[in-house]
């Protein structure tokens, strides 16, 4: 994959999305971090519902800390390890309020350092709330990076770190959201939509899937 490709290709992909946006429903910094605490093994429509009823009660850590773990519990127990996101979400209210202000960083270190943060969430805070441009990689980017090789990787870190290297800097703050909309709904796990990809020319994937007879 050369960078002549690469650049063909987020053309293509902003042509065809001019404004990408993460499919999670937020107002604010910390709303969003939530919404991406609980997405973990979960769907963004799973947390759209669970989080339509949480917001209005509660969506500030001030809040969420009035609700209590058990309240929170409450309104996210149809999405999975909610028990566990609970308690996060939480602990990561008390830090927010006591270290923060209430606010939620906008570094790196410190967004990592709260409860339920791994550095996936911690870049699509970023990226999202924040403009930076970092590379949140889920399974749908890491599938999409090795499948077109815009930038192969063994593991997340390799392709987040390659993505960040190979992707041309105009396209890096919006880079994440194309490539996790485009693994979600065109190049997927299974049966990916290649005859309907607009990149099909350039993507350098070997066995591309063809259009029925």
């Amino acid at each position: 994959m050369n960078k002549d490709k690469r650049r063909q290709i987020f053309e293509r992909l902003r042509s065809a999305n001019p404004t990408p946006t993460t499919e999670l429903h937020y107002r604010t910094p910390f709303e969003l971090l939530v919404a991406v605490i609980l997405s973990a093994q979960a769907t963004d429509k799973g947390v759209n519902k669970a989080t339509a009823q949480l917001f209005p009660v509660a969506n500030t850590p001030e809040a969420i800390l009035a609700l209590g773990e058990q309240g929170l519990r409450e309104h996210i127990r149809t999405i999975g390890l909610f028990n566990s996101k609970a308690k996060h979400i939480t602990a990561a209210c008390r830090i927010l309020v006591a270290e923060h202000g209430g606010q939620v960083p906008m570094e790196r270190k410190a967004l990592e350092a709260l409860p339920g943060v791994g550095r996936k969430t911690a870049n699509v805070v970023l990226n999202t709330a924040f403009g930076e441009p970092t590379m949140a990689v889920d399974t749908h980017i890491f599938r999409v990076a090795n499948r077109t090789r815009i930038a192969p990787g063994k593991t997340p870190l390799a392709v987040e770190k390659g993505l960040l290297r190979h992707v041309p800097r105009e396209f890096l703050k919006d880079a994440h959201h194309w490539l996790i909309l485009h693994g979600r709904y065109v190049c997927t796990a299974r049966q990916p939509r290649c005859p309907q990809c607009p990149i099909q020319d350039l993507c350098e994937h070997p066995a591309k899937t063809q259009a029925p007879a």
